[in-house]
């Protein structure tokens, strides 16, 4: 299952960068570029919220011994949404700041929301489940992780709500969500060691 995570990981990252455009004929390269700024920010948003997503599942599988049909159900809910994210990431930067933003900015957030919802459906089911993991400290581990993300899941939700009424909104708590998630685990790992040195 790990193996075929990871691969689904690699290949909508790759699908995420497929979708940029390229100018093409222009003269000021540069000026077009800058133009696509909606494009970019949606691949980076994406591409970090993906990588954040992947090292929490590579996180879990270290810590599991042996997978059921509920870990197996879980999963694929989330490479689903995971999934449709090359999708809606066009589709959000597409209509951004015009027309039918509200809808893409929901659409875009549902994604987030539902995959981190089922991330976090995993560790808890896990951490019900001692006896698929690898030993006792794995359930700390994972009650700690599902603590620590709780903030960035419930942030997502808030960002659904505020793309059915300021899609901007929702977009600055996207950005922010997809930072955390990506970065809290190395400020987390840090502070562990200072404590240990303590």
């Amino acid at each position: 299952m790990s193996a075929f995570a990871d691969g689904v990981f690699a290949i909508v990252i790759t699908l995420l960068v497929l979708e940029l455009p390229v100018p093409e004929g222009t003269e000021n390269l540069l000026l077009a570029l800058l133009e696509e700024w909606p494009d970019f920010l949606a691949y980076v948003i994406s591409f970090v919220f993906i990588g954040g997503i992947w090292m929490t599942h590579a996180s879990i599988t270290q810590l599991t011994e042996q997978e059921d049909a509920v870990t197996f159900r879980l999963t694929l809910l989330t490479l689903f949404f995971v999934s449709l994210m090359p999708f809606t990431t066009s589709m959000m930067a597409g209509h951004l700041g015009g027309a039918g933003s509200h809808l893409a900015v929901l659409l875009y957030g549902r994604d987030l929301f539902i995959a981190s919802v089922a991330l976090s459906a995993i560790m808890r089911y896990l951490a019900w489940r001692p006896k698929l993991l690898v030993d006792g400290l794995a359930e700390e581990d994972l009650r700690g992780m599902v603590r620590r993300r709780r903030g960035g899941v419930v942030s997502c939700g808030i960002g659904v709500l505020l793309a059915l009424f300021v899609p901007l909104a929702a977009v600055a708590v996207y950005i922010a969500v997809t930072a955390f998630f990506f970065v809290h685990p190395l400020i987390y790992k840090r502070a562990i060691k200072r404590s240990l040195k303590e």
